[in-house]
């Protein structure tokens, strides 16, 4: 079935490559959707509590499409894909959706909320550009690349487990019902049907992301585009979708903190989760193409920076000011991916 799949992609044109890259990216993001929705009513017909949810299992299922596209890439051997899907949706998340978020409608910060989980989301970014590093042939670095280990793969699914839980445990301290927060309206169903659902989600996005792997591949040899381009902008972008949603329809409902905690909560995990489960996947972890070196690590960690920034010397509120900070540096950076 699988060679099935490829021979199409491969005797297909252009325009049909960008056709399924397309429905393959929407079926990412409406599985990624379902997927969060039957989580939320499956916790409340358990008696979870909402504000535990929307501080994990949001962001965790708004991820999922990067997760599942970046672990399918590296376990097929194509880490350049992996890496740059999810470098790439930090970006995104942070520059692109928070941007226009903010220049929506200023987005309310909780600066206790956010400074903490604000310092994690930065510090998760600079740790992966720190296990990248070759220490041993740094002169080499912008040449040769780096190299992630199985090993930092199981570290960051570690990290991602303490986070977590941490999350948790601050959550119900601070018993603060504005944290990250879902709302879920309808009646529940019943446990079997949502439970149901909740499989098809999953079901769907791993079909989706296995279409769209090698759509990409042969799509970048066409256009003679390196992957870890491609998988750092188009299909960032694509897997990003859920929390471009999410946010832009928070900010248009006066919901500012929950598209910050969205994206930081996003940010985080596609360090720890999807980086983390792609390397511990992968037969001998994953190469760093130079291209990180060059631009995508100091892009990551520049955007993040302007981001810590703009929540420190904000009042209570993310400006418009900052938002167009972050919308234009993603700009460039999407511009000078291509140069």
């Amino acid at each position: 079935m699988e060679t099935f799949v490829l021979n199409i992609i491969a005797n297909s044109s252009l325009p049909i490559l960008f056709m399924i890259i397309a429905i393959m990216l929407y079926t990412l993001s409406k599985g990624a959707d379902l997927l969060v929705n039957e989580a939320v009513a499956l916790s409340e017909e358990l008696g979870i509590p909402k504000m535990i949810i929307g501080a994990t299992i949001v962001s965790l299922g708004t991820t999922l499409p990067e997760a599942s596209v970046s672990v399918m890439a590296s376990i097929s051997g194509n880490s350049s894909l992996a890496l740059g899907n999810a470098v790439g949706s930090v970006i995104c998340d942070t520059g692109l959706i928070l941007g226009i978020a903010a220049l929506i409608s200023p987005l309310k910060i909780q600066k206790d909320i956010v400074n903490r989980h604000g310092w994690i989301q930065f510090f998760a970014g600079l740790l992966l550009v720190i296990v990248s590093i070759p220490f041993t042939s740094l002169s080499h670095i912008f040449t040769n690349g780096g190299y992630i280990s199985k090993s930092s793969g199981f570290l960051f699914i570690f990290l991602l487990i303490i986070y977590i839980y941490t999350s948790v445990r601050w959550t119900k301290n601070n018993k603060d019902e504005n944290a990250v927060t879902v709302e879920f309206s309808g009646e529940i169903e019943n446990k079997f049907m949502i439970l149901i659902k909740l499989i098809l989600g999953v079901v769907i996005i791993i079909i989706s992301s296995k279409l769209l792997i090698p759509t990409v591949q042969e799509t970048a040899i066409r256009l003679s585009v390196p992957n870890s381009v491609i998988a750092a902008t188009l299909v960032a972008f694509g897997t990003s979708l859920p929390e471009l949603v999410t946010s832009v329809t928070a900010s248009i409902k006066g919901h500012g903190e929950l598209a910050i905690g969205n994206v930081i909560g996003a940010d985080i995990l596609n360090v720890l989760f999807v980086v983390g489960s792609a390397a511990a996947f992968s037969k001998e972890g994953i190469h760093v193409t130079p291209d990180f070196f060059k631009l995508y690590f100091p892009a990551m960690i520049f955007i993040l920076t302007i981001f810590r920034l703009g929540t420190i010397l904000s009042k209570d509120k993310l400006r418009r000011s900052f938002g167009l900070i972050l919308l234009l540096t993603y700009v460039v950076i999407s511009m000078l991916s291509y140069l």
